[in-house]
């Protein structure tokens, strides 16, 4: 029997490995040691034998309240997804696996490693709508590359779109993925009347030494970067500086921050209805783009969510707040779930990067149907 964590993503410490039926393990914390819940390694062991994992740190994670309900994932292939049985209780998550093959990869959220991120940037640059910016080097000396899909025309509206600021919650490039392939779709008519009315710029992942790490939530040096928009810097958050500095010359008329939620079993969107500058033309947007977005994908729900902010007590250093305010426009966080989504759910695979890519592709129908009055 054999545990790594020695690729792209990987996490884990294992503790004892002495006994097949008591596998002792521990998640890594980001640098800094304040955050960590994303675990991705891989076990080597016999056809037909069941190992059980215990991950004996699981009850101080930043977020204890997501293992309530929540099935690890695992894949043989690293292709195709499946959910594993999974037990919390005092403070310990437990795994069962069976082995059908020598070697299962058992991770928190299906991965999406950073190689597969620059094979959607590659992938990407042949569409002739299409052009790549360097928009500069993260701290461990990892591209920051922007994705420019359109004409430029400056009559057009500008669309933003970010993903994995938190580099565990890896469906939001799942989603990425799903949208960019279809904005990229000439035979799509949603995607061919957007870009006639629009310009995307996106960037899939906000955070990739974070992704490569293996953190859940912050960067090389351990920020928090969806806490750093009012006032990045090069030391600590260079991610988003370069993407403050870009979103001020190109403007924004929508933001859309992907995500996901480790307690919430639930798709659903968090407004900015509490930022000082919200008037009546964002609150019109708001409701017209969730009605959308609800018609789009049976995914989305409204009920269950985050409580909005008060006016004008918003938090100014969160992403879609920032941009709320500053450029007046459309701004929304997406959030999706680590578990599964429990208005539809599926035992076997849970919230699954098929559903973040169909998200992905309704999520541009929702575009389309606010982007004139944006």
């Amino acid at each position: 029997m054999r545990i790594s964590a020695n690729f792209d993503g990987g996490n884990i410490n294992v503790i004892n490995i002495d006994k097949h039926d008591d596998i002792q393990l521990a998640i890594r914390p980001d640098s800094g040691d304040e955050f960590y819940q994303w675990f991705n390694f891989r076990l080597e062991g016999e056809v037909g034998q069941t190992y059980t994992l215990n991950i004996l740190n699981a009850g101080t994670a930043s977020y204890p309240k997501g293992w309530e309900d929540y099935q690890a994932v695992a894949s043989y292939d690293r292709q195709t997804w499946f959910r594993l049985p999974t037990q919390y209780e005092n403070g310990v998550l437990t795994i069962q696996a069976e082995l059908d093959c020598e070697a299962m990869q058992i991770a928190y959220f299906a991965p999406y490693s950073y190689e597969r991120h620059l094979d959607l940037i590659s992938e990407a640059q042949l569409h002739p709508s299409v052009s790549l910016e360097h928009l500069g080097l993260t701290l461990d000396g990892r591209d920051m590359t922007l994705l420019k899909i359109g004409d430029g025309d400056t009559d057009k509206k500008n669309i933003w779109i970010t993903a994995r600021q938190h580099p565990g919650e890896t469906m939001a490039e799942w989603l990425v993925e799903g949208l960019l392939n279809r904005l990229l779709d000439g035979d799509c008519p949603t995607s061919k009347a957007l870009l006639d009315k629009a310009n995307f710029y996106i960037v899939p992942n906000m955070n990739p030494d974070g992704s490569a790490r293996g953190h859940l939530r912050t960067n090389a040096v351990g920020t928090n970067l969806n806490r750093e928009w009012q006032t990045p810097s090069l030391e600590k958050s260079p991610e988003v500086y370069y993407v403050v500095n870009k979103m001020q010359q190109t403007g924004v008329d929508l933001f859309y921050d992907v995500h996901g939620d480790e307690g919430l079993p639930y798709v659903f969107l968090a407004g900015c209805e509490g930022v000082p500058n919200y008037n009546d033309k964002m609150a019109a947007l708001q409701q017209q783009f969730v009605s959308a977005l609800t018609i789009a994908s049976a995914d989305f729900q409204t009920e269950f969510g985050y409580d909005k902010d008060e006016p004008g007590k918003a938090n100014l250093t969160v992403g879609s707040n920032w941009v709320a305010n500053t450029f007046s426009c459309l701004s929304n966080t997406l959030e999706m779930p680590f578990k599964d989504n429990a208005n539809l759910a599926d035992p076997f695979v849970g919230w699954s990067p098929e559903r973040s890519i169909y998200l992905g592709e309704a999520s541009l129908i929702a575009m389309l149907t606010v982007v004139d009055s944006l």
